[in-house]
């Protein structure tokens, strides 16, 4: 294996072989370990197929501004290892992240295995990481293409997660995605960390096979107010219970091509759950109900779900459930990215467009 030097703090990827590597991953492969200071990779545009596995620490991935820089693989969690073994959710990620530090910029990370109907969940992003910031990125995939760890602390219907970060300390994590796209239908933003959403779009999908009526939807509070079947929820967040933010949403645009009212703005993947939207453009696709339950009344009154000064026309919130609730003035003052993303380090991203 080639090192680069310490000295070195710049490599390149090119598809066409005019960088220092041709493929991401040998880039990576190279920093050394236990590095203390960032190695950026500039990648070139184009469309690299490779499963990523990063446990580098301060890695910064910048794709090309005007042409797309495209990751791409296509995992899912019903397809078996050699074994016969699942891989369930936790190995069908496109793209792992398990080291601090880490950044993107201009870079598009996709799982294209399909509908979960026929796959189960395919992750195009795992971010095992705190301090991880993303900007300009896209996230596309279909049932839970972005996980933000930690793993909750125990699986519910089986004995283990599987994954690479089976067994690991839970630590508290803080990520920050800015300008981002976010595309997915089930659930398809889900984990245990603090993140702020500044500024997204979030592309609620319409699940093909549901509109074509060849699959039953999920749950028993499963149509919408018009017998629309229920295509998804966009958050499904496990935030430990000591823990005062888990997903904020903050200026972001919500918006589908499904039918009206058959999302749900999120469910509680376990009690304690918390998320908030804060002044974001609530498209027609979600539910005037809000939020979802999942079944689990017990969770109604551990969640814990907010709103403020949010338009369109998903926002009005005449119906939603009464466990959600509207921040005051008052409380919408501690809603910035500096206050919830501080921690006992007053970690703060670095300002960019």
């Amino acid at each position: 294996m080639q090192y680069i030097p310490a000295s070195l703090l710049e490599i390149t990827v090119s598809l066409d072989g005019s960088g220092d590597y041709t493929s991401i991953q040998s880039a990576i492969d190279a920093i050394p370990p236990d590095r203390e200071y960032p190695t950026t990779i500039y990648i070139q545009a184009g469309i690299y197929n490779e499963k990523l596995h990063i446990e580098k620490p301060y890695v910064r991935l910048i794709g090309d501004s005007d042409q797309p820089t495209v990751i791409t693989y296509n995992d899912y969690a019903r397809k078996t290892f050699p074994d016969g073994s699942l891989y369930h959710t936790f190995y069908s990620y496109t793209v792992f992240v398990g080291s601090d530090d880490f950044s993107a910029e201009h870079v598009t990370f996709i799982n294209t295995a399909g509908a979960g109907e026929q796959v189960g969940q395919a992750l195009a992003m795992y971010v095992d990481s705190d301090r991880a910031v993303f900007r300009h990125c896209r996230f596309i995939g279909q049932q839970d293409t972005l996980f933000t760890g930690p793993l909750p602390p125990q699986p519910i219907d089986r004995g283990t997660f599987g994954g690479p970060r089976e067994g690991a300390p839970r630590r508290k994590q803080r990520q920050y995605y800015k300008h981002c796209y976010i595309e997915g239908n089930v659930d398809f933003i889900f984990g245990s960390a603090t993140a702020v959403f500044e500024q997204c779009e979030i592309f609620a999908r319409k699940r093909a096979l549901l509109s074509q009526g060849s699959v039953n939807p999920e749950g028993s509070n499963s149509e919408a107010i018009d017998h629309t079947p229920i295509h998804g929820w966009l958050t499904a967040a496990s935030t430990p219970e000591d823990v005062k933010y888990g997903y904020v949403f903050i200026d972001c645009q919500l918006t589908s091509d499904a039918p009206a009212h058959s999302f749900y703005l999120g469910r509680p993947w376990r009690n304690y759950a918390k998320v908030a939207f804060v002044r974001c453009d609530i498209g027609g696709h979600i539910h005037p109900e809000g939020w979802h339950n999942w079944n689990k009344t017990e969770a109604e009154s551990s969640v814990i779900y907010k709103e403020y000064g949010n338009q369109g026309a998903g926002a009005f919130r005449e119906q939603r459930v009464s466990w959600s609730s509207l921040l005051d003035r008052t409380e919408v003052e501690e809603y910035t990215v500096a206050r919830i993303l501080a921690g006992e380090d007053s970690w703060l991203p670095e300002a960019g467009s």
